[in-house]
């Protein structure tokens, strides 16, 4: 199991939205040149994050801009918005389990619960950290970096 890349792509995005908007305009292309991903991909999220109410876009070459205060978008949101997980949750079951194998016919019943505590555990964990703190400790990073060079 593996989540997409949508969502660190879209907090990618996020982050270089609040570093780079005094600097230039934040288009799909220079964020695809950021994240080394196809711009159709970054204007998928875009329309995504835009429809959540998270970014403002300017049509044209006008860029992108983070619509709320940083801390009041948590890792969550951005999560929730950008990720397919449907009323199945995190998890994709397989198909069908035998109802004659006795695993099978108790396969839910073992893991369902684990499965929905382990999805809990994580958007908990997303929900505690804000888009406040990552581009935060992003600048740190940029911050030691240059003071490296």
């Amino acid at each position: 199991m593996q989540i997409s890349s949508r969502f660190t792509i879209a907090v990618h995005m996020l982050i270089a939205m609040d570093v780079f908007q005094n600097d230039r305009k934040v288009t799909s292309d220079f964020l695809s040149q950021s994240i080394h991903v196809n711009p159709v991909v970054i204007r998928r999220l875009l329309s995504k994050m835009k429809k959540a109410g998270l970014i403002d876009v300017q049509r044209g070459s006008g860029g992108a801009t983070i619509a709320k205060p940083l801390d009041s978008i948590t890792l969550y949101d951005v999560y929730e918005t950008v990720e397919s997980v449907d009323e199945n949750g995190l998890f994709h079951f397989h198909e069908d389990p035998s109802r004659q194998c006795p695993v099978g016919r108790n396969i839910h019943f073992v893991l369902d619960p684990k499965l929905d505590a382990a999805q809990t555990a994580l958007e908990t964990e997303l929900k505690k950290t804000t888009l406040q703190d990552v581009v935060a400790d992003t600048k740190q990073w940029i911050a030691k970096e240059s003071s490296q060079s």
